[in-house]
C-alpha cells in the first residue's frame, strides 16, 4: 500500500526475508526494516536503496490508496527482534490491522446504509400493499415496502452490532494496557485473541451483505457509477481477503483459539452471557433479547464438542466447519451486545426518557434477534453436514 510516493522524505518497508542458514517453512522468516534512502550515522538521509515500484496492481476497489509492486535488489535491511522470529514480530501488527479491517467494512457499511435509507424515503415506485400512503403523490416511497425495509434494516442491525463490539474490544485494549490488575489484564487479552478473527472476519462479510443490500435499494440507479453505491460494494471486497482471508480467520478462531485451548476463552464470554441472564432472567421484557442468546450459548457449547471430537478423528471436519462456526459465534457475540444495548435502552426509557434513539434501538435489537440471528441453526446444520460431501468430489470437480 503506497509503496511507492513523494508524500514523505522516507519511506520504511517491513520486509519477510530468509536467512541463508534459516530453517525451512515459516519457522525460518525473520522481519527486516528497509528503507527507501539509507540512513546515515548522524540520522540523515544517505544513499537510495535498490528498492524499487515497478507497478501499480488495477484492483477492483480502494483506488483511493495505490497498491504498488515493490522490487528488492541487494537492498540493506536492519533485522527487527530475533533471526527467524519474523512471523511472531509481524502477527503484532497483523492484529491489530484485523481490528482495523473491521472498522474499514464497519464505516462502509454505515454510509452505504444512510445513503440507502436517504434514497428509499424519497423514490416513489408503486403503492404500498397494505393501502395508500402517500396520497398527495402518484406512486409511494420505496422505504413503505417490507423488503425494502428489510435490508435496510440489514445494514442498520450489522453497523450497530458492529460498532457495539468495536467498542467492547476497544475497552477490552484499554484494559489490557491500563488495568492495575495482572489478571484482568491477562484476561481481557485473551478475550481480544477471541476475538478479533470475529471482528475482522463476521463484520467484513456482514459488510458484504450490507453494501450489496443497500445498493439494491437504489435498484438499477445503483448499478450506475456516478450515484457512488457500487464504489461502496468493491471498496469492502477487499476487506474480506487481506490481513488474511476470512477463511483462515475462521481456521485461527475454531483451531487455534477455540478447540487450542480446549475452550476455556469461549466459556469466559459463557460466563458474561450467563451474567446477563442473572441479572436479567426475571425481567419479562428482556425476554425476547435473553432467552435466544442463553439459547445459542447452550448449544454452542455441545456444537464446539461436536466439531472438536470429528477433528482429533479427520482434521478436514475442522476445515469444513470453520466459516460456519465462526458465524455462529459472531451471531453469539452480536446477540449478546444487543440484548446489552436493549437492557440500557429499556432502562433510560423506563426512567422516563424521551429520547427517540433508545426506542430505535429496541427496535432494531427486535429485528436482529427476528431476521437475522435465526440464521444460527441453519450454519450449525451445515457445519455439522462434515467434510465427506466436500472432499469426496472428485467427479464433480473433474
Amino acid at each position: 500500500s503506497a509503496g511507492e510516493h513523494d508524500m514523505t522524505a522516507n519511506i520504511v518497508h517491513l520486509v519477510l526475508a530468509r536467512l541463508p542458514d534459516a530453517p525451512k517453512g515459516s519457522k525460518g522468516i525473520s522481519l527486516f526494516v528497509v528503507p527507501k534512502f539509507n540512513i546515515n550515522a548522524d540520522g540523515s538521509l544517505g544513499d537510495r536503496n535498490p528498492i524499487f515500484c515497478t507497478g501499480l496492481e488495477h484492483k477492483m476497489g480502494i483506488h483511493g490508496n495505490a497498491t504498488a509492486q515493490i522490487a528488492i535488489d541487494g537492498a540493506i535491511g536492519t533485522m527487527v527482534g530475533q533471526p527467524n522470529k519474523g512471523l511472531a514480530a509481524m502477527f503484532v501488527m497483523m492484529n491489530a490491522a484485523r481490528l482495523g479491517v473491521g472498522n474499514q467494512s464497519l464505516g462502509l457499511t454505515e454510509v452505504a446504509y444512510q445513503n440507502a435509507l436517504a434514497y428509499a424515503k424519497d423514490r416513489i415506485q408503486m403503492r404500498s400493499l397494505s393501502g395508500v400512503k402517500a396520497k398527495d403523490k402518484d406512486a409511494d416511497p420505496i422505504i413503505v415496502h417490507p423488503d425494502v425495509r428489510k435490508m435496510l434494516l440489514t445494514a442498520k442491525a450489522y453497523a450497530e452490532g458492529g460498532r457495539a463490539l468495536q467498542i467492547f474490544c476497544t475497552l477490552l485494549l484499554d484494559k489490557v494496557h491500563s488495568h492495575p490488575d495482572e489478571k484482568v489484564r491477562a484476561e481481557s487479552e485473551e478475550m481480544v485473541a477471541l476475538l478479533t478473527p470475529i471482528v475482522k472476519a463476521f463484520i467484513t462479510d456482514n459488510g458484504h451483505i450490507s453494501t450489496n443490500a443497500c445498493m439494491q435499494v437504489f435498484g438499477g440507479h445503483g448499478f450506475i457509477k456516478e450515484w457512488g453505491m457500487e464504489q461502496y460494494v468493491r471498496d469492502n471486497r477487499i476487506n474480506m481477503i487481506y490481513e488474511g482471508t476470512n477463511t483462515i480467520q475462521s481456521l485461527d478462531l475454531l483451531g487455534r483459539k477455540i478447540l487450542g485451548n480446549n475452550g476455556a476463552t469461549l466459556k469466559k464470554l459463557g460466563k458474561l452471557i450467563g451474567k446477563l441472564v442473572e441479572e436479567e432472567g426475571v425481567n419479562e421484557k428482556m425476554a425476547e433479547f435473553i432467552n435466544p442468546v442463553a439459547m445459542l450459548g447452550d448449544q454452542m457449547t455441545k456444537f464446539t464438542t461436536e466439531i472438536g471430537f470429528k477433528g482429533m478423528q479427520n482434521p478436514d471436519e475442522v476445515g469444513a466447519a470453520a466459516v460456519d462456526y465462526l458465524r455462529v459465534a459472531g451471531h453469539l457475540v452480536f446477540g449478546y451486545l444487543f440484548a446489552r444495548m436493549a437492557q440500557v435502552a429499556l432502562r433510560e426509557i423506563a426512567a422516563g426518557n424521551t429520547d427517540p434513539f433508545y426506542g430505535a434501538k429496541l427496535q432494531t435489537a427486535r429485528f436482529y434477534f427476528a431476521k437475522l440471528f435465526p440464521e444460527t441453526a441453519t450454519l450449525m446444520r451445515t457445519a455439522r453436514a462434515g467434510s465427506k460431501v466436500l472432499m469426496d468430489t472428485d467427479l464433480a470437480l473433474a
